[in-house]
């Protein structure tokens, strides 16, 4: 069920065979995060590759006096300190589960060498290029969009943001304080 599972939150990116999914879930363990648990400290290098099945989980930055939100996982995506996972190295980036989460995750070492293989190696080139555009997407958005437009397209992209994640969270990916967040969500009811 898990390599179906895998499979089908993976396609829109590259078509594998389902074998392919099997030996990589094959090198899955489940583990579960409570509401606010940190999933992987600041100042650390990533150990895992994580996959959310149920829940949700930021990537956040220490910034000044606060973290500030860089991005969100929800159901069937992938959450990771991917920067750190890559290079080994640790990051000032903090992961930390949104709500409580059920999710699979994979050991630094066997998502390597699974990504050595031939269609590992295309799977997580198509995933990383698809990463790319949506954060370089995000970035425009940022310089070329209102506060009150990003909110929409974030309405549009997770519907029922608002009722899973804290407003000081959305506000702080939004690049807005949680009162101007207020007054955004007031304006549109």
């Amino acid at each position: 069920m898990l390599a179906e599972i895998l499979k089908k939150s993976f396609d829109k990116y590259f078509n594998a065979p389902i074998e392919a999914w099997k030996e990589f879930a094959e090198f899955c363990e489940p583990i579960t995060f409570e509401k606010d648990q940190i999933i992987k400290p600041q100042g650390t290098s990533e150990k895992y590759f994580y996959f959310i099945i149920k829940g949700s989980a930021g990537i956040f930055l220490w910034k000044e006096n606060n973290f500030v939100c860089l991005d969100f996982a929800f159901e069937n995506s992938a959450c990771c300190d991917y920067m750190s996972l890559l290079t080994k190295e640790p990051t000032e980036l903090e992961v930390v589960a949104l709500e409580k989460s059920e999710t699979i995750r994979i050991l630094r070492d066997n998502f390597h060498r699974l990504g050595r293989k031939s269609v590992g190696q295309i799977i997580m080139q198509k995933t990383a290029e698809a990463s790319f555009v949506e954060k370089q997407q995000q970035q425009i958005e940022l310089l070329t969009k209102t506060a009150e437009e990003r909110y929409r397209i974030l309405q549009t992209k997770f519907p029922n943001i608002d009722q899973r994640i804290a407003q000081k969270h959305i506000a702080s990916y939004l690049g807005i304080t949680p009162q101007s967040l207020s007054r955004i969500r007031n304006a549109a009811n």
